[in-house]
């Protein structure tokens, strides 16, 4: 706590301080631990009528839950595997050698955070589907649906996030150690098994983890790509949405939780440990140029980087194309959408997603102002509840929306069907991740400034004026674009808060794949990426021209 922290505060500042602190996190409590509470709740409540742990006893006679329990572990697994071994060849690849084409391959990997995860399993689909155009060429009819789709969808949609995580893992390794391995008279292969793996046991644990959550909560491709193959997403949607089970539906939603949470935990002790490791004089092993290895790493990571531009790219193609794959002449008749609405849930995702980046931004910088002000153990209790978030599934979480916005006789039920209920769902959804680099970036602010301010006379709001909010300039325009992106492009966290009159683009998306509308689909899919990276780009150069990075 710096200096300024710890001079006696007026009155004005107390309670602009406490303003800072319970707005964000009474919105806490009402957009995220009540819905919870209510999933918890209604577990116990009997959809026949009454209370007891009839639904806990009617899931140990519900054979297809089980199934799907044992399908979803037997995905995350195999996904987790295969996207490690991807991910760490891609990784070393960008961080240790001079492979060439690494712009490329960045902007690749970057492509399936434009669009909701839906659209990898409907470019699959378009490839390698019954009617996809490697059928038409070799006069077969492939089967994507079911465990293999899922497998390779799955693996290019968390493929990106692995990357990252061990990217950040290798870029803190120490050069000194390698050139007294060097010294030493250590070989390449005996510095990789004895420096380069050890230092990145954190980061692969932390990378297997992120993949197994997103695998075993992911909604999007399940329901497009899944087929017969059931796995829990999609057994909490049949149960609510085509059941009606509701409590059944709260049930199975605490069992998605179970592992999800287990790993969220696990890879955040990873995380602390990780981030530990490297010195803070470190500096990262600077690549040398080795013929052999680096055109090998240029062939392969190339072809893994142009395996997701290939199947993003053909989603966009399939929009123009009349009757994918037998009339590839060019048209614009797809983007006159046919289903109810038209284009409306297009722009009712860009007001949400705008919604949810500036009202989350704000939200975010006050909780992370006072968190940095509170200090001891209040601000490691708010630093806890900020942090629970990100274990909950979309899905799970979507539900306890219903369960506790549409209560009867509750005074929150105004918000139930309304943009800022959705807003808030997908900004509660990623609020840990938003935290996360709000405090990071308020830590860069120099407590220099602060004592400053505070010797010279200065408040709570001069110290926000003059110090965090100039300070923390390029943190907020990061996190704003980051709420947006995730915004536009989610589906788990809302499917169960749409309306008849109120739907999201990544919904209609999925409506429209259902109908049989695919190449509409597509299209629509287009739009939506088109739209992401338009905005993230103008938020992006307004940063630059703010000064920002």
């Amino acid at each position: 706590m710096s200096a300024a922290a710890q001079i006696p505060l007026m009155p004005a500042d107390r309670w602009l301080l406490r303003v800072s602190l319970w707005i964000p996190l009474g919105a806490l409590l009402l957009f995220f631990a009540l819905p919870m509470l209510y999933i918890g709740a209604r577990s116990f409540m009997i959809d026949g009528g009454g209370v007891g742990l009839g639904n806990y006893l009617a899931l140990l006679d519900t054979p297809g839950v089980w199934r799907a329990t044992l399908n979803s572990l037997w995905l995350g697994l195999a996904t987790t595997v295969v996207t490690l071994v991807l991910a760490f060849f891609l990784a070393y690849g960008l961080e240790r050698t001079c492979m060439a084409g690494k712009r490329f391959v960045g902007l690749c990997l970057s492509l399936p955070m434009l669009a909701p995860s839906l659209v990898l399993g409907l470019g699959l689909i378009f490839i390698l589907g019954r009617n996809g155009i490697v059928g038409k060429v070799l006069d077969i009819r492939p089967e994507m649906y079911g465990f293999w789709g899922l497998l390779i969808a799955d693996v290019l949609y968390a493929l990106p996030q692995a990357v990252m995580i061990l990217r950040v893992a290798l870029s803190q390794a120490d050069a000194r150690q390698y050139e007294a391995a060097e010294v030493l008279g250590a070989s390449p292969w005996r510095q990789f098994m004895d420096l380069t793996l050890p230092g990145m046991r954190y980061g692969l644990l932390s990378a297997g983890l992120v993949v197994f959550t997103i695998t075993i909560t992911d909604f999007g491709n399940a329901v497009v790509i899944g087929g017969d193959f059931s796995v829990l997403a999609t057994e909490i949607y049949n149960q609510v949405s085509g059941q009606m089970r509701f409590g059944m539906g709260a049930v199975v939603g605490l069992l998605l939780l179970l592992p999800a949470a287990l790993s969220v935990w696990i890879e955040r002790v990873a995380a602390r440990r990780q981030a530990g490791i490297g010195a803070e004089s470190a500096s990262p092993p600077q690549p040398v140029r080795a013929p052999a290895r680096d055109a090998a790493y240029t062939v392969i990571g190339i072809g893994i980087a142009a395996s997701i531009f290939f199947v993003v790219a053909t989603v966009v193609v399939a929009g123009f194309i009349r009757l994918w794959p037998y009339r590839l002449d060019f048209t614009l008749k797809h983007y006159d959408i046919t289903v109810s609405g038209g284009y409306d849930s297009l722009w009712t995702s860009l007001a949400v997603s705008l919604l949810a980046a500036a009202a989350g931004t704000a939200l975010l910088f006050l909780l992370s102002f006072s968190v940095r002000r509170l200090g001891g153990w209040s601000a490691r209790l708010v630093t806890l509840l900020a942090a629970l978030p990100v274990g909950v599934p979309g899905l799970v979480l979507g539900l306890g929306y219903v369960f506790a916005f549409n209560a009867p006789d509750m005074p929150w039920t105004v918000f139930y069907g309304t943009v800022w209920l959705l807003a808030m769902c997908n900004f509660y959804h990623y609020h840990t991740q938003g935290y996360v680099t709000m405090m990071t970036g308020l830590r860069n602010v120099p407590s220099a400034l602060e004592d400053a301010v505070g010797v010279l006379g200065g408040g709570t709001m001069r110290l926000l004026r003059d110090v965090y909010l100039p300070a923390a300039r390029n943190t907020l325009w990061t996190v704003a674009a980051f709420l947006f992106m995730r915004s536009m492009v989610t589906l788990s966290a809302v499917i169960f808060l749409i309306t008849p009159t109120l739907s999201l683009s990544a919904v209609t998306v999925m409506r429209l794949d259902e109908a049989g509308f695919t190449s509409q689909a597509a299209a629509f899919s287009s739009l939506i990426m088109l739209v992401v990276g338009t905005v993230s780009l103008g938020l992006h150069l307004a940063n630059r021209r703010a000064g920002g990075h």
